[in-house]
């Protein structure tokens, strides 16, 4: 006796309870195998743009919005810093580097960024094409924001006020494309890089009525540099011990404030862990429930072919051979929903990385495999084995000559 091919056709007798039972069950798994894709993912994210960033500086406000704004460039920064006190911390015996942004203008909606090339160093970036900057209102493209806008190296472009699209643009002031960078999977593909002096000619540019020459440019820079701002600060320490003593240097002697990534995002997911939590729960409950229908599906089934297992006893079968029978329907439906909510998972999260991309949030790559997913299949066999067991042990028990007689 084929099993597996009797099995088969069993259970594609019932396609209406089937589909249902699929369904079902698929649904649970879906949403199980969804929260494990979209922790791994999130996770892989804020470990990827928090990498070797122990601490923000930046205006006094909210720490977490300074490292969204700062880090993962997700929010609207709570305001600027004198450029003199982060040239100070450059020289803090605990500080190892420093990396200044300037934000306040955009491209299309993709952020542009003031800074030094140390900013692409440090998440070793590199370039596609072109190079990195060599004066000022040249400009490095990340490759979100390259494919998007279609900008390629020599050419121009005008950056618009503010960090959201729609804002005046600056059109006396256009950048040109220096260079183009290769996909990271960070944050720096969907920003545009470029000095730090760059973002301040464009701002002194649209504080005058008339437009200035270069020697009227340089003149007005001297007489600003004292005054010079830029909007946070990205801080690598260069000991572990600075982890304690700096933010609170910071806090209590300064009028800036120091945001540790780490803490805050921990505290960003725990706020997040309730979503979470309950998608699994309502998983649960889909898995719950998809076992009670597969149960009755099964028991249904036994009380309907108790003729047909008879005979198959007739002829030789023995009984575990026929509860198997009854056992690889389970199985065959735990496949298949398997397979369909892995499917299905894979394809939201794909869909939410998508509206991320168009939003210019985090990086989701919908068809990773990751390693949690391992236990799906584990959880769809052990719903299958429990839901069957009854009508298994039912259908092994069937007693021929009883039913004969009865027939």
């Amino acid at each position: 006796m084929n099993v597996l091919g009797l099995s088969w056709r069993y259970l594609w007798s019932r396609p209406l309870a089937t589909v249902l039972n699929l369904l079902l069950l698929a649904l649970g798994l879906a949403s199980m195998a969804f929260v494990l894709i979209a922790r791994d993912q999130i996770d892989r994210a804020f470990e990827r743009d928090l990498a070797g960033i122990d601490a923000v500086v930046g205006a006094k406000g909210s720490p977490l919005q300074l490292i969204l704004a700062g880090v993962f460039h997700l929010d609207v920064p709570p305001g600027n810093i004198p450029l003199t006190e982060v040239q100070r911390l450059a020289r803090h015996p605990q500080v190892a580097q420093v990396i200044p942004l300037s934000l306040g203008d955009n491209l299309r909606g993709f952020r542009i960024v003031g800074t030094t090339p140390d900013y692409a160093a440090h998440y070793r970036a590199q370039l596609a094409e072109g190079s990195v900057w060599s004066t000022s209102m040249q400009a490095v493209l990340g490759a979100q924001v390259a494919s998007r806008t279609g900008l390629q190296t020599g050419q121009a472009f005008e950056g618009a006020h503010g960090l959201g699209a729609g804002g005046a643009a600056h059109g006396d002031r256009p950048y040109t494309v220096s260079g183009v960078l290769k996909p990271c999977g960070c944050v720096l593909d969907r920003l545009v890089l470029t000095a730090t002096e760059s973002v301040w000619q464009v701002h002194d540019d649209m504080h005058t009525s008339d437009p200035m020459d270069e020697a009227e440019r340089l003149e007005l820079a001297e007489a600003l540099a004292d005054e010079r701002e830029v909007t946070l600060a990205l801080i690598t320490y260069n000991t572990p011990m600075a982890a304690v003593s700096f933010p609170r240097f910071i806090n209590s002697t300064t009028s800036m404030q120091a945001a540790a990534p780490a803490l805050e995002i921990t505290r960003l997911l725990s706020m997040v862990g309730v979503g979470t939590r309950l998608l699994q729960g309502l998983g649960t409950v889909l898995l719950g429930v998809a076992a009670l229908s597969v149960f009755i599906a099964l028991w249904s089934a036994v009380r309907e072919r108790r003729g047909d297992l008879a005979v198959l006893r007739m002829l030789g079968a023995p009984a575990g051979r026929v509860a198997l029978l009854l056992l690889c329907e389970a199985l065959w439906l735990a496949a298949l929903a398997c397979v369909v909510g892995l499917l299905a998972a894979h394809g939201v999260a794909a869909l939410l990385g998508a509206m991320l991309m168009d939003s210019q949030s985090l990086a989701i790559n919908g068809w990773r495999w990751v390693p949690g997913e391992v236990w799906v299949p584990v959880l769809a066999l052990g719903v299958a084995v429990v839901a069957a067991l009854v009508p298994v042990v039912s259908a092994a028990r069937v007693d021929v000559s009883q039913l004969l007689n009865s027939r």
